[in-house]
């Protein structure tokens, strides 16, 4: 007789119910929300430039790359800080006990964890029909269709992100949990992604870009889609149009300079690949940027 299996009770440390909202927000240096309760949690995390965060009675001012929660029922507001901010924030339920070692917690966001952060945004947005800039939003809304299990995955990302970073907690100190160098093809890939940023305003030709690096154009094109899920061309114009985004906030210039400066063959052009890219033209994205909260 063969012996029994038994079957292993899995722990579930940390259980996400309910997620409430998701925000990716980019204002302008003006921006200003005055503050809230709520009885759920939040989290807040800089994606370029500084906030001034209020929480109860204390005053924090969070850099790019920082990460803070927000229990439920503590005040909390948020204004840009010389900068014209973007940051991402999703609200979500959870009663697990562990959750508790997240209150008044805020820190640098270890680089090999905005992988979380940024898998949360695109199931996010390809799960719910998410308005731009709308701090009003109180209910999500589920598109008709969408990619199959992607309320799961943002479930299942959000509770990873959040075990990691209490056994971060926990043992005070990360050098464990991640290797201390990348990988030669995930630095290759870094480097391309770079390069790629800082010369924005440059016009982009990939067999450049490889002649720079030293690769051929298959290897990089096939490495670069595997580790990132898109092309190298895609990738270089959603760089060029995060830039004209900074200059339509910035104010400096009008569309037909800043497609210029950024090397597109005309504004005409430009604005159908910024709003191919954003969902909006480059007017409406200005338009949005002038929201104040009450």
């Amino acid at each position: 007789m063969k012996d029994a299996y038994v079957k292993t009770q899995l722990q579930n440390v940390i259980n996400i119910s309910k997620i409430v909202t998701v925000h990716y927000y980019e204002f302008d240096k003006n921006f200003v929300f005055d503050g809230e309760t709520h009885d759920f949690w939040e989290m807040v995390y800089i994606d370029k430039g500084r906030v001034q965060i209020r929480r109860d009675d204390e005053e924090l001012v969070l850099s790019q790359g920082e990460i803070i929660f927000h229990a439920p029922n503590e005040f909390h507001s948020i204004k840009a800080l010389d900068s014209e901010p973007n940051f991402f924030v999703v609200s979500f339920v959870c009663n697990s006990p562990f959750i508790s070692y997240l209150e008044k917690y805020h820190t640098v966001l270890n680089k090999m964890l905005h992988s979380f952060i940024a898998s949360i945004i695109a199931e996010s947005e390809n799960t719910y029909l998410i308005p731009k800039n709308d701090p009003s939003l109180k209910k999500l809304v589920k598109r008709e269709e969408c990619l199959f299990g992607g309320e799961q995955l943002i479930k299942t990302y959000l509770e990873q992100l959040v075990i990691i970073l209490i056994r971060n907690i926990l043992k005070k100190s990360d050098t464990s949990i991640f290797p201390s160098k990348e990988s030669m093809e995930n630095h290759l890939i870094s480097t391309a992604k770079r390069i790629i940023t800082e010369k924005s305003e440059q016009p982009f030709r990939v067999s450049k870009l490889c002649a720079e690096l030293g690769y051929s154009k298959t290897y990089l094109s096939r490495l670069f889609r595997e580790q990132t899920g898109e092309t190298i061309a895609s990738f270089a114009v959603k760089q060029k149009i995060k830039l004209a985004k900074q200059l339509i906030r910035e104010g400096n210039y009008n569309f037909a300079q800043i497609s210029d400066k950024l090397s597109f063959d005309n504004p005409q052009y430009f604005s159908r690949v910024f709003k191919r890219i954003t969902k909006m033209t480059p007017t409406e994205f200005k338009e949005s940027l002038n929201f104040k909260g009450e």
